[in-house]
This record gives C-alpha cells, sequence and structure tokens, in this order.
C-alpha cells in the first residue's frame, strides 16, 4: 500500500459516479484483503450530521508511483470484501 495514504491521517479525493458527477470523499480506512488493497470512502455532505450517507468501497490499485481507485465490478469479489470488511467492525466492537 502507499505510504503516502499510511502517513497521512486525513485524506480527501474526488470520485465519479455513473452520471459523472464528482463525488468528495475522506478516506476512512485502508484494508488489505487476499493480496488486494481496499479503501472505504466516506462521501462528504453539506450537512455533517447526515447519518444516511453510505460507505463506498473500491480497489486502490498502484501503478509505478501512480495509485487511483476502481470500482470493484465482480460482485462476489465486492461481497466478500463487504463480509470481510463487517467482521472487521465486529471485532472491533467485542
Amino acid at each position: 500500500m502507499s505510504d503516502e495514504i499510511k502517513e497521512t491521517e486525513l485524506q480527501y479525493v474526488e470520485i465519479y459516479d455513473e452520471d459523472g458527477n464528482v463525488i468528495k470523499c475522506e478516506i476512512y480506512d485502508i484494508v488489505d484483503f487476499d493480496e488486494k488493497t481496499y479503501a472505504l470512502l466516506l462521501p462528504l455532505t453539506e450537512d455533517e450530521n447526515d447519518e444516511d450517507s453510505e460507505v463506498i468501497v473500491m480497489q486502490y490499485v498502484e501503478e509505478g508511483d501512480e495509485g487511483y481507485f476502481q470500482n470493484i465490478d465482480n460482485d462476489e469479489e465486492f461481497k466478500r470484501v463487504c463480509e470481510y470488511i463487517e467482521s472487521l467492525s465486529e471485532e472491533e466492537g467485542e
């Protein structure tokens, strides 16, 4: 995983939705699973108390010195990643 992501406690990125709209997100967490790196992104809204925002899970890919986020297109992979993330949350709650 990129040292740049590890070093910064609070980082923001901009991603695009299906309609090409820009969504500014906070990088909430980075997890490694099944030899890949995934990012949990929290969309920023004008209402900071908006509890309806869903976490966006994307794969983080590094190529050389560059890193970028990409959608997880495989439904089975997405499901396994989400189950893993949920299991981490349950362990922290114990």
